[in-house]
């Protein structure tokens, strides 16, 4: 699968937010602290060490699921690692939250 294929940049995350929030599940995969002091609205957090192991109880395998950390680079790791589950419809805010927040 190409990169181009495994991201989403930040204004379509806010178009798709704005218009249709419950067409994706959002992921944090940041740390609970980290999540504490920001996160996106309707986010379920998920810390990276925890995923593997709490992705298959918790997260729906045919659901368009947009992963997000703070800069891009664990949820890329994450998105890596659901794939190994099977799951498919899986992408990585470009830029993480701070990319997000910039863009305010």
């Amino acid at each position: 699968m190409e990169y181009s294929n495994l991201i989403i940049d930040v204004p379509t995350l806010r178009k798709i937010l704005a218009e249709n929030p419950a067409s994706i599940t959002l992921v944090d995969v940041r740390e609970p602290e980290e999540h504490a002091e920001d996160r996106l609205e309707g986010g379920k957090l998920i810390p990276l060490g925890d995923l593997m192991a709490r992705a298959n109880l918790e997260l729906d395998p045919d659901a368009d699921i947009v992963v997000y950390c703070a800069h891009g680079v664990r949820s890329m790791h994450a998105i890596m690692g659901l794939r190994t589950l099977g799951f498919e419809k899986l992408r990585s805010l470009e830029g993480g939250l701070c990319a997000y927040r910039e863009s305010e």
